[in-house]
This record gives structure tokens, sequence and C-alpha cells, in this order.
């Protein structure tokens, strides 16, 4: 019998990445990864030749439009890529029967919550990188209702560009860093949201796909600053780390100030026990040393 093949875009991101590293441990799964020179996603008949192709039983979107800064002047890829893709990529699942699995983000949220963001908290994104995401969400259930959407926040790992591996260039180069501490979250290990996505795809066969949005993240809640002293802690620099107000670090972007997500759905629809985040940091410094 034919392995199910997991076809996943943004092959070169944080996600991609990491689910190319987890791939080897899970050899029931026929992993087939794409990048956008391989497939541009935003492109129907393109996308839909090569499902006709390739067959996938299931479809990991890993593709985005992250920087969050450049998307304020650069709308149009980031609606393209985060909000148009993700339609496209649904109605061809649609077509060809694929189980469509597509990542979000926190930022979809206003940041003025008192409690942690549930998957039914309305939505108010205060920053273009947030509307597009959100389009992303609308398109992906209006163009396939079996549409599986897990929103993420402050995603890291050992691969690409990320918070972590700011921090310990900076530690190594700068006697005093500082860092926000106003702005509130959990944040996610990329290694155990792929970890998290492959489960739900190996549970499919047993106990059945459950669509609809859900939140994932490492458990606990810290700002930046709390991040950045852990990271200093467990890699052991000297480097003196201060908090400063997010007036004193303006971006182009505005940014939520609380982006705590409530993980228990997706963790008693699919039975998932989530690392806590230190942990889960604490694997990938090791891993990166």
């Amino acid at each position: 019998m034919a392995k199910p093949k997991v076809l996943v875009t943004g092959a070169n991101g944080q996600v991609g990445q990491s689910l190319r590293d987890l791939a080897v441990q899970h050899p029931a799964l026929d992993f087939v990864f794409v990048t956008k020179d391989e497939l541009p996603i935003h492109r129907f008949e393109l996308v839909a030749n090569y499902f006709d192709i390739v067959k996938p039983a299931f479809c990991i979107n890993a593709a985005a439009y992250t920087a969050v800064d450049k998307a304020e002047t650069d709308k149009e890829m980031a609606y393209q890529v985060n909000g148009d893709a993700v339609g496209v990529l649904a109605s061809v699942c649609r077509k060809f029967g694929t189980r469509f699995l597509h990542i979000s983000t926190d930022y979809v949220f206003d940041g003025t919550s008192p409690e942690p963001y549930k998957e039914n908290t309305p939505t108010n994104p205060i920053n273009t990188y947030g509307v597009s995401k959100l389009r992303g969400e609308a398109l992906g259930l209006l163009h396939n209702a079996d549409t599986v959407i897990i929103r993420t926040a402050w995603v890291y790992c050992e691969h690409g560009n990320n918070f972590v591996k700011t921090m310990l260039r900076l530690m190594k180069d700068r006697p005093t860093i500082n860092v926000v501490s106003d702005q509130v979250g959990a944040p996610t290990y990329a290694g155990d949201l792929a970890q998290a996505m492959i489960a739900i795809i190996e549970r499919t066969a047993t106990q059945g796909w459950v669509p609809g949005i859900y939140h994932y993240s490492n458990t606990g809640r810290i700002s930046w600053y709390d991040f950045a002293l852990a990271i200093k802690e467990l890699s052991g620099s000297h480097c003196e780390v201060l908090p400063i107000p997010s007036s004193q670090y303006p971006t182009p972007a505005k940014r939520p100030s609380f982006s705590l997500l409530d993980t228990q759905k997706i963790q008693a629809t699919y039975e998932l026990t989530i690392p806590a985040w230190k942990d889960s940091l604490q694997r990938c410094l090791q891993r990166l040393a």
C-alpha cells in the first residue's frame, strides 16, 4: 500500500525546515517539500497541475510572508502570499480530496484582551501582516470548510532568522542590550509545532480529522524581556539585558501588547501534550550549540 503523501509548502521557512528534520522519524509518511520557486502557490493552474501529478493526501501550508515591518509598505506581496495563496491551496485541496493544514498567527488579534485568546475571540489585527493572515484564514475556510488552521506565536528554531538567534548574536557582540518588556505572550519552538502537525496527520487514520481553528504555542506566559533573560541564562552569556517599553523601540508595524493563546482546544481535540516554553528553548539552544 502506498504511503500517504504530505506536501509541505514553504520548505525553507522555520516550520518547513523543522518538518524536514522530523520527516525521517516518520517513515510511514511520504513527505514532499516545495519552495516558493518550485511551486508558486498563488497560481491556481500550476498548483492544480502539481497536485494532479503528486496526489498528496495532506498539504501543510508553511509558506508565509513574515516580514512584519516590511509588510506595511509591501502590502501587495503580503496579501498575495498570506491571503490569496491560501485560498488557492484550499480550493485545490478540496478539488483533490487533500486534507489542508494551514498556519496562521496571534497577530490576527489586537492585543487588548485581559485573558488568553480563544479560537472564537473576535479578531482585530492592528498591522498589515495580521490583516493579510486573517484574510488567508477567511479564504481558506471559505474555499474549503474541511481546513485545519493553527494559529501560533513567536516562532523560533535552529533555522532561519528569529528572536533567539538574534539575541545570541547580540549577546556575543555587545556588553548590554535593551529588550521590550511590555509585550506579553508565549514563544513557539517550531520543532514542537511541526511535531504537533504530524501527530494530527497520523491520528486522522484512526480518530478522524476535525477541521476548524486551533491555537498552538508552548505553555507559559512571558515578555520578550523574560525570553531574553532565559536565553542569557541558558546560554551562559554575561551580557546585561535591560527592560524597555515598546515606546522606546518604535517599529513601522504596531505589535499587539498581549498575544497569549489559549491552547486547550488543540490539546483536547488531538490529545496533544505541549512542552513548557523554557524546556523547548533549552532543547533548541543545545541543538544550536
